[in-house]
């Protein structure tokens, strides 16, 4: 897609944020054009980022939730870009409206971590994304792992490796 395509789709995203359209009606020409100009939107939120005008701008665009797929894709989009806040505000916009998360959106945020630098953050999320009684799969092991290797923090790495050893479906 051409430059004007995504700028006539965030505009699109941006309209249907003023005026509450639903995403399903919101006209782009595809999925990844609707995630792309999603991310750009809530890039375009002020700094510092709060809470309250990114849950506004998702329930906008989703009032009923949006699909798995789409999250996931937020998700990665925000991780890719090393965007660890709004990766972080968006998986609480998902527990906080109790829609379904399964590991893709857990790892996704997990390796924003890892590509941040925020080792806490990451064993964190591992943390609560176990307390859902979501499974943590190798990808989630390995993005805890490297975020703690990239600050100097052996001896967590090695504690979630440890985690890792001893579930039974790794």
């Amino acid at each position: 897609c051409g430059g004007r395509a995504k700028d006539a789709n965030l505009n699109a995203i941006q309209t249907a944020l003023l005026c509450c359209v639903p995403a399903k009606d919101i006209p782009l020409a595809g999925k990844e054009d609707m995630v792309h100009t999603i991310v750009q939107t809530l890039l375009c939120l002020d700094t510092p980022v709060q809470a309250d005008p990114v849950f506004a701008a998702l329930t906008q665009v989703f009032p009923n939730g949006p699909d798995p797929r789409t999250s996931t894709a937020i998700l990665s989009r925000l991780a890719k870009q090393g965007n660890l806040n709004l990766a972080l505000l968006t998986l609480s916009w998902h527990e906080t409206n109790e829609y379904d998360l399964n590991h893709y959106h857990y790892n996704a945020v997990i390796d924003a971590c890892a590509k941040t630098g925020m080792w806490k953050n990451a064993l964190q999320i591992v943390d609560v994304m176990m307390q859902h009684q979501v499974e943590p799969d190798t990808i989630t092991f390995s993005a805890a792992i490297s975020a703690c290797k990239k600050n100097g923090e052996w001896e967590n790495a090695l504690q979630v490796f440890r985690v890792m050893a001893q579930n039974e479906e790794i």
